[in-house]
């Protein structure tokens, strides 16, 4: 990775070559820049990069005459809570997500402590584009504080969505891989508070991955294992950052990050149906459940802050990302792995099933991605080819190309950084998924 990734909502690359402490306080002298008075909540997932580089921003942003609240190790949904306990003007959160160790990135949060809009990442890429900062003189500069209780809203805001009695008489047997990222430090204290018996794996929050960080299947083959050594009901595998999580079952099968949404929205809706959204990647089974409990279901562009942009919209009850991100509004708009545990063992109690059960009640379909190399001045005829080749289907242009289908989609994405193009179909069998991306790569490179 020779150069950064620089987008409306982050910075990430690899530290000591892409990633310099020169880029990171030109980025954060832009974000200050484009948000109002007030002090700057930052935080790390624990990483150990991420503390040097918390030490950067918090002296960079004191020479912008910033205040700064330093929340330290914590999950990235927590971060946007205590944004918002603490008044903060926006936040900044030190994280790579799911990316190997050798990465690392910054996150940026509005005051509502979400993720910047596409617009409000644009005047901040603006301004780095420019190179603008504004330092101040000596008698202005900011200073630093550090943020001594990081939990304890957080997991009173979680615990106030679910049935806590209910969940506590279950006694559940629950395995965590929080992977030696930020989520063990919260993810722990609410699973006792819920009366689970908890086993960590990586608990450190030290950075120190035991396994390849993001949480899909063949990287928690020895998770699924470890789950049913234990005896456990259920496993929840946490990225770094804590804003994602895949579920296992007793059986130790990866249900994945697909499923968590869908079976927190199965708990939400049963109790209280409104209107839901999703990005136009997400699993169909989401709009199955909303129409089963009568509720609305909207669909916005890729992107985190287009999902919770578009709940704000439509007052939704409830969101998120296939990539295992729910989003509870009475929470937080931000994706939150706590939510999503909380939420499922809420949905165990109630149903009295376990999660095995619970999960293969759920539509059931499978998404198949894929990619195709396509130079970037030929992406706009590959997409018309494509929608010309299937004209039968429910065409969308709101985010690259969406193909609709009565038990079928197909969404054709430009990458921002490569000049290829997504495919992602998702049928309701992977043979039929990958026969549906294998017509759509034939089609485009026969241009």
């Amino acid at each position: 990775m020779d150069q950064p990734i620089i987008s409306v909502s982050g910075l990430r690359g690899i530290v000591g070559q892409s990633l310099s402490p020169q880029l990171v306080i030109r980025y954060i002298a832009a974000f200050s820049q484009n948000i109002p008075p007030g002090p700057i909540l930052l935080g790390t997932d624990g990483r150990p990069s991420g503390h040097l580089l918390a030490e950067i921003i918090r002296g960079s942003l004191g020479m912008l005459g910033r205040d700064v609240v330093y929340a330290g190790v914590c999950a990235t949904p927590t971060v946007g809570v205590l944004t918002r306990e603490h008044k903060c003007a926006g936040a900044i959160q030190i994280s790579a997500s799911h990316n190997p160790p050798e990465y690392n990135g910054l996150k940026l949060m509005g005051s509502d402590g979400r993720v910047i809009s596409a617009i409000e990442g644009e005047e901040v890429l603006k301004s780095y584009s420019n190179d603008e900062a504004t330092w101040v003189d000596h008698s202005k500069i900011g200073q630093s504080q550090n943020c001594e209780d990081t939990i304890s809203a957080h997991c009173q805001l979680v615990l106030d969505r679910v049935d806590v009695e209910k969940i506590k008489q279950k006694n559940f047997n629950v395995l965590l891989d929080s992977n030696g990222g930020a989520g063990s430090i919260l993810g722990k204290i609410l699973l006792e508070k819920l009366g689970c018996t908890v086993t960590t794996l990586g608990d450190g929050a030290d950075g120190n991955f035991l396994h390849r960080p993001e949480p899909t299947a063949e990287n928690l083959v020895d998770v699924g294992k470890k789950t049913t050594e234990l005896g456990a009901d259920i496993g929840f595998c946490q990225d770094p950052d804590a804003d994602r999580l895949a579920v296992i079952d007793e059986t130790g099968r990866y249900i994945g990050e697909e499923y968590t949404l869908a079976l927190c929205l199965e708990n939400v809706l049963a109790k209280t149906p409104g209107p839901v959204v999703t990005n136009c990647a997400t699993s169909r089974m989401n709009q199955d459940i909303a129409e089963k409990y009568g509720s609305e279901f909207h669909q916005s562009k890729v992107g985190e802050a287009n999902v919770t942009g578009l709940m704000k919209e439509v007052s939704a009850v409830f969101g998120g990302e296939g990539n295992g991100g729910p989003i509870d509004p009475q929470v937080g708009l931000i994706r939150d792995s706590f939510v999503g545990m909380a939420y499922t063992l809420d949905l165990m109690a109630s149903r009295q099933q376990p999660i095995s059960q619970l999960a293969n009640a759920l539509p059931r379909y499978e998404i198949i991605k894929s990619k195709v190399t396509v130079p970037k001045e030929q992406i706009p005829a590959a997409i018309d080819a494509i929608e010309a080749h299937f004209s039968e289907a429910k065409s969308n242009r709101e985010d690259g190309l969406r193909l609709d289908w009565d038990d079928r989609w197909l969404l054709i994405r430009a990458s921002n950084t490569e000049p290829i193009v997504r495919v992602i179909a998702e049928t309701k069998s992977a043979q039929l998924s990958t026969q549906l991306c294998e017509e759509a790569a034939q089609v485009i490179e026969k241009l």
